[in-house]
């Protein structure tokens, strides 16, 4: 309730007080032996992500190995964040850039990662000196509490509040609440292109801060020297991994037309073969949906899909079973620009596109409104060049000869237009968790004026 969200928030910023007086490294072994909390629960928690959310238990598990990774790399990091000394162009004085913590760090995760991507943010935020407050998908919340009470625990044997990393569950009253407090000193929202603006204008209508990972409408380049030897486990990965539920996922599959023919034929061949059932079972590679309005969501756009001009070569139907199963699913015969292929649709649709000219192809990449992830598969290494300068891809992950999804921790995560702009993981995304001040020390007895101005 509201009354909950409030108590907690009061919590959660007095336990920040405590969090951010103990020094970076030591909040680095903290952060690491919730890593090592999460090591020796990994099998169970990945059963409950596969139990919760519908993915196979290899991604479930592999999702909370994430986790475990960015605490690995927080832990290095809480030894080396920091701002350079500059040079001042006044005797005697001192320009240093000192980073601090933001106070309160929002997150509020999708259905789709309900512990991977609340470990980007929280592992970061925390070596940086914040408190956590999240809020979980409503649907995964058995999740959300089972990694809650692993970290509490961390916490409190260390003899600091746990309330550090707060939990909240909740609908979208909740999500409001948050995203118009300002006492969020930043809100990670991961989720749809269309209620990431709303936080997103609640938030900016505050001065706040907001980190944003929305939608993604991905795209596979296939050029006529590509390795098809590749090019199908990649594009049968990227469009049908996680029932093609994934941000990342493949969506559209750009084919030169002196392959299109080749390739259709040997993906549908693979698409046969992808064993379908129980995400629990080992055997299993594609489950089910997570709702069933996303079965809904599947069989209108396959409807759209055929009134816009396209031919369904595989798939298309709900299968006969208990749970929300789809049948993994290949469109063809779609323009670049159709209505449909300029809408995501979270859900196991690949349309196929044929290309005649590089120059075109990149830009079809680039006309629709996201740009999360884009891929090409190519042996020209002026083309790889080409794809990945000023005139290529505009999404913030850029691939050659992988597929669009599988992205490491080491790089930050994230994309440009309607996909929200935000940056999370690795690389120097730790400085979005942190509030930057230039500070000038003066330890002459003189007082020079910058730009050599006097003022006597």
């Amino acid at each position: 309730s509201l009354e909950d969200y409030e108590e907690t928030v009061k919590k959660a910023k007095e336990a920040w007080k405590v969090w951010a007086d103990i020094p970076a490294p030591k909040r680095g072994e903290i952060v690491r032996q919730i890593g090592d909390a999460l090591r020796q629960k990994i099998k169970v928690l990945g059963s409950l992500v596969s139990l919760e959310m519908g993915k196979i238990f290899v991604e479930g598990v592999g999702e909370v190995q994430e986790y475990v990774d960015v605490c690995d790399y927080a832990v290095g990091l809480s030894r080396m964040i920091g701002g350079p000394i500059l040079p001042s162009e006044r005797p005697g004085h001192a320009l240093i850039e000192q980073w601090n913590p933001v106070g309160l760090v929002g997150i509020i995760t999708a259905f789709n990662f309900p512990v991977a991507v609340y470990g980007w943010n929280s592992a970061i935020a925390m070596i940086c000196g914040n408190a956590c407050l999240w809020k979980g998908a409503p649907t995964t919340s058995l999740i959300s509490v089972a990694v809650t009470k692993i970290i509490a625990k961390v916490l409190e044997d260390n003899r600091v509040p746990g309330a550090i990393c707060s939990l909240v569950c909740g609908g979208a009253d909740i999500g409001t609440a948050m995203a118009r407090d300002e006492r969020m000193d930043l809100l990670s929202f991961t989720g749809s292109t269309k209620v990431g603006k709303q936080v997103a204008l609640m938030v900016q209508e505050r001065f706040g801060r907001s980190l944003l990972e929305l939608g993604g409408n991905n795209a596979i380049i296939v050029f006529e020297d590509a390795d098809l030897n590749l090019v199908i486990p990649s594009a049968l990965f990227a469009a049908v991994g996680t029932a093609g539920q994934r941000c990342t996922t493949a969506r559209r599959l750009f084919l030169h037309e002196s392959i299109h023919d080749e390739v259709v034929a040997k993906l549908a061949k693979a698409y046969a073969q992808v064993r379908i059932g129980d995400p629990w079972d080992s055997d299993t590679l594609y489950g089910p949906l997570h709702t069933k309005e996303a079965v809904k969501m599947f069989l209108d756009a396959v409807e759209q899909a055929k009134q816009q001009g396209g031919s369904v070569v595989y798939g298309g139907k709900v299968i006969n079973r208990p749970g929300n199963y789809v049948e993994p699913t290949i469109v063809t015969g779609l323009p670049h620009n159709a209505p449909i292929v300029h809408t995501e649709t979270f859900a196991p649709i690949l349309y196929v596109l044929k290309f005649k000219e590089e120059e075109e192809v990149f830009a079809w990449n680039n006309e629709v409104k996201q740009g999360l992830s884009s891929s090409i598969f190519t042996k020209d290494l002026g083309r790889i060049f080409r794809w990945l300068g000023p005139k290529g891809s505009d999404c913030g992950i850029v691939n050659v000869n992988i597929p669009t999804s599988g992205a490491e921790i080491g790089g930050a995560f994230g994309g440009e237009k309607h996909t929200g702009g935000g940056r999370e993981s690795g690389s120097d995304s730790w400085k979005l968790y942190m509030r930057r001040s230039t500070c000038t020390i003066n330890y002459s007895k003189d007082l020079p004026l910058a730009q050599g101005i006097k003022f006597q």
